[in-house]
């Protein structure tokens, strides 16, 4: 099972105010835990809100608003993709983190392929498959 971990934005994060040392060293630590563990499969801190953009599709029109954007605690600040047994071990890794007090993250199960059932055609799987082959071949030819 996948399972993004969301952590959510506050209003240091939308301020552009970046982690000390000993907050990156912990989350290192903690980071380095999970790579040897197996569990993480990528993991990013993201700018703030007022250097993103949010497209709004409406009929053909597409309407794009420059942030900031309001309601800091519903933004997201960074994520980690983490592959477990089940939620309740990715609850238990949560746990171990090395957030502060006030600090919200949220865990969502990410949808493997059988979730989508009959909908989800032979020919889909293909393209799907195909996809995360070309990701891959990507990954490897530009080393990231």
């Amino acid at each position: 099972m996948r399972f993004m971990v969301i952590v959510k934005a506050n209003q240091d994060s939308e301020a552009g105010v970046l982690p000390d040392r000993k907050i990156l060293e912990a989350m290192g630590k903690f980071n380095d835990e999970l790579v040897k563990a197996g569990v993480m499969l990528a993991g990013e801190g993201l700018q703030a809100s007022s250097k993103g953009v949010r497209v709004k599709f409406s009929g053909k029109q597409r309407i794009v608003r420059d942030g900031p954007f309001t309601e800091s605690k519903e933004l997201i600040a960074g994520f980690w993709l983490w592959q477990v047994r089940s939620k309740d071990e990715a609850i238990e890794w949560l746990k171990r983190a090395p957030f502060g007090d006030g600090e919200e993250v949220e865990i969502r199960q990410v949808f493997e392929a059988e979730d989508f059932g009959a909908e989800f055609t032979p020919e889909l799987r293909k393209q799907e498959e195909q996809h995360r082959a070309a990701i891959a071949k990507h990954k490897q030819r530009s080393g990231k």
